[in-house]
């Protein structure tokens, strides 16, 4: 019975997230300052490591990890390394394009910490710290410069609110199938918005993020109505903005008039490594 209890509880959290765990852009004031004139640069050197030697691009175009590998090796310590190095900085110090790199960098590395601590666990929506949580998005995570930071703080009070850049939805990864890849390079001043570009091309041209169905509808990731307001005023707005960036389905978004659906596969992205 318990169990056919926590299942239904997990079932009914996957229909419900939509409207209960996704939130509002609201800016935490207290994170937006920066010193345009410093040179320091941040150290990604320890993440690129877990990147490197865990991250398994796979030939359908998905980016999957090894977590199991990583979290009963040494790839564990150089995680936990990385994040103690970059929660003891205070990125108020740094310029606003180091920051980027800071949080988005920051919010995957805890994201991948969250996966091992749970390793039993097929998806992250059941990973979170409370018993009845959906996901852990709301769990205190990591205190920088005094804060005590949750997921959902990093992602839509500091990077979204920040930033109003709507290609970080591509970089923020939430260690699902359906979510755009963990990327192999970890971001820094210098490659930011290339990265961010080559993700936004990536995920909208991968059927996770849109594609036509055999009946001619149109599917697109959940991510375009969760995060609606960042992609354009309504439906049609979000289909033109696609309709730039897709190769091949450039007209038929254009012009498409049919109902959409929303789709999310929030299957957990391991797997073994090569």
């Amino acid at each position: 019975m318990r169990i056919l209890i926590l299942n239904l509880v997990f079932f009914f959290s996957l229909v419900a997230l939509p409207a209960q765990a996704v939130p509002k852009a609201e800016l935490w004031a207290y994170w937006d300052q920066a010193d345009d004139m410093s040179s320091k640069a941040f150290d990604h050197s320890l993440w690129q490591e877990i990147l490197t030697d865990y991250v398994v691009p796979g030939q359908d175009k998905i980016n999957r990890v090894a977590y199991a590998e990583l979290g009963s090796g040494d790839g564990l310590a150089t995680l936990v390394a990385y994040i103690d190095q970059q929660a003891a900085l205070d990125p108020r110090g740094y310029s606003k394009a180091e920051q980027l790199g800071y949080w988005i960098n920051l919010y995957n590395a805890l994201t991948v910490q969250r996966v091992v601590k749970y390793p039993k666990k097929g998806s992250i929506l059941r990973m979170g710290d409370k018993f009845f949580s959906i996901g852990p998005w709301n769990d205190k995570v990591v205190t920088v410069a005094g804060e005590a930071l949750t997921l959902n703080d990093i992602e839509h009070r500091i990077l979204r609110p920040i930033w109003r850049d709507h290609r970080i939805h591509y970089a923020v990864n939430c260690a699902s199938i359906g979510c755009p890849n963990l990327r192999s390079s970890a971001f820094d001043a210098a490659n930011a918005q290339a990265l961010l570009a080559d993700a936004e091309h990536a995920y909208i041209n991968h059927p996770r993020g849109v594609v036509q169905r055999a009946n001619g509808k149109i599917q697109l990731s959940s991510i375009f109505d969760w995060y609606s307001v960042d992609f354009g005023s309504d439906e049609r707005a979000i289909l033109q903005y696609l309709s730039l960036h897709h190769e091949t389905l450039g007209e038929v978004l254009k012009n498409y008039t049919g109902s959409v659906k929303y789709d999310y596969d929030w299957g957990l992205n391991s797997q073994t490594k090569r």
